[in-house]
């Protein structure tokens, strides 16, 4: 997989001289735009749990942007992590369990979309069946494995299943008002004008922007920039991200949208735009993210400001910030 990563990483910068930097502008600013509306529903639904407590949007899209920014270099969503922690120590009387829950009512809404995404494309027959899954045509597919090896990889399923189950279960027994706090996070779901009114645009907002940074960087790279290509495209980074082994999921982006695209555009093509598109959103998404993280704890080192917060101080050794409020 990483050979086949850094074979594309070269297809790209051998078509760099062709690539058109006004159409790459314009998809880096719809991403900035993306990352606005997403950490704007986040806040909202934040802001549902605490309505008594002083919810920043600022704050909230610094933490957001820190968490993308790290999720962009480190696979298996450890970034989500650096973006729950910048958001409690900066909310009063927030728990952990409850900006959990604000997580996952945003995400469902993200999963609703991506299904649906995925089942047009299944209807368009472009996806890749068991067949192809199971060859070693898609190398670089981060769980092609999985296919290759079905035994084993059900009974690693399972084990994920049972490991989530019994970490659910844990968690339960040892935080106090556990269901109370999940609830919580919900809050904005249970107002539903609330949520129709205040979460749903901004994340509508979201997708849209996802599409539209994709057509503006599908016109960077001289491919048809269609609606229907630009789907596509949304479906491979969904399905990449369901096991995200590679950073951002870029093994099996490259090998879904090389299979995806073998009707419009060359190979050599498709990965360069593939890889293209994706280092460029790392670089961006990791130069925010890792800005949001300096400015909020005036250190680049987060489990440092863990450690320093277990303490007593909100300051890192020698280094003197505002707290930005």
């Amino acid at each position: 997989m990483i050979h086949s990563v850094f074979h594309a990483i070269g297809v790209f910068f051998s078509h760099l001289t062709a690539v058109e930097w006004k159409w790459l502008a314009l998809g880096i600013l719809a991403q900035l735009g993306k990352l606005v509306a997403v950490s704007r529903a986040w806040t909202n639904i934040v802001r549902a749990a605490y309505p008594h407590e002083r919810v920043r949007w600022r704050t909230m899209f610094g933490a957001y942007v820190a968490g993308t920014g790290v999720n962009a270099i480190i696979p298996a969503r450890g970034g989500d992590v650096v973006r729950l922690f910048l958001a409690k120590r900066r909310i009063e009387h927030a728990t952990y369990t409850t900006l959990v829950s604000t997580s996952l009512l945003q995400t469902l809404f993200d999963m609703v979309v991506a299904g649906c995404f995925v089942l047009w494309a299944l209807t368009q027959h472009v996806l890749p069946g068991i067949d192809v899954l199971k060859s070693p045509s898609l190398p670089s597919l981060d769980y092609g494995w999985a296919f290759r090896h079905p035994t084993a990889g059900l009974i690693l399923f399972l084990l994920l299943l049972l490991f989530g189950a019994a970490l659910v279960a844990w968690v339960a027994e040892r935080v106090e008002q556990f269901k109370a706090k999940v609830a919580q996070g919900f809050a904005a779901f249970a107002n539903r004008n609330y949520y129709a009114t205040r979460v749903v645009p901004w994340q509508l907002l979201d997708w849209t922007l996802r599409l539209v940074t994709v057509f503006f960087f599908l016109r960077a790279f001289h491919i048809p920039a269609t609606l229907h290509n630009a789907l596509l495209v949304q479906v491979s980074q969904s399905l990449a991200t369901i096991l995200p082994v590679s950073p951002a999921g870029i093994g099996t982006e490259q090998a879904l949208l090389v299979y995806i695209f073998r009707n419009v555009t060359t190979k050599s093509l498709a990965l360069s735009f593939s890889v293209g598109m994706r280092v460029t959103l790392i670089v961006v998404n990791a130069l925010v993210g890792f800005t949001a993280i300096l400015v909020m704890t005036g250190t680049l080192n987060v489990r440092r400001q863990a450690e320093a917060d277990r303490a007593g101080t909100k300051k890192p050794a020698g280094v003197k910030v505002s707290d930005g409020r």
